[in-house]
């Protein structure tokens, strides 16, 4: 006999087999992110601190030490307004500056069609800089726009 407990309770697996498959992760449990390969100037140790920071949220950093770091901004389309010290690239995304890992994880949670972020310049308090941080923008860019993925103050979003 069906009774109103066993109908309330097949009402509540259920729910909770629809609530928990909407919650899984994006990623299946165990899959690693994908790595960062990281050009930078040899003498530059902010470009490796920054490194520190992104292999601490679960990215595998490879570094590669170049003269030339200006070039493959160039090639890449980098902006030379929004250049910062190194430029990494990641699962097809290139990432200028000193972008906190909070916004890499969401860039390649959403995937926009970009080339990629930038942190212009060289923000104290930035992931990888030392100093009294201060507030930055995070901006989306492609080939003809840009627009604000984000203001931070030393890797938390605020805005």
């Amino acid at each position: 006999m069906i009774t109103r407990r066993k109908v309330v309770a097949g009402i509540g697996a259920a729910s909770a087999c629809f609530i928990a498959s909407a919650a899984q992760p994006t990623r299946a449990a165990g899959e690693s992110l994908p790595a960062v390969t990281l050009h930078k100037d040899p003498n530059c140790d902010c470009c490796t601190e920054w490194g520190k920071h992104i292999q601490a949220a679960g990215f595998e950093v490879h570094a590669i030490q170049s003269k030339s770091v200006k070039a493959l901004k160039d090639t890449l389309g980098v902006p030379k307004d929004l250049a910062g010290c190194h430029t990494a690239i990641v699962d097809g995304y290139v990432i200028e500056g000193h972008v906190p890992p909070d916004a890499l994880l969401r860039l390649l949670k959403e995937r926009p069609e970009a080339i990629g972020l930038a942190v212009a310049g060289m923000p104290m308090g930035s992931p990888g800089m030392g100093g009294t941080p201060e507030e930055y923008d995070v901006t989306l860019f492609t080939r003809t726009s840009r627009q604000s993925f984000g203001r931070y103050r030393a890797s938390t979003r605020i805005g």
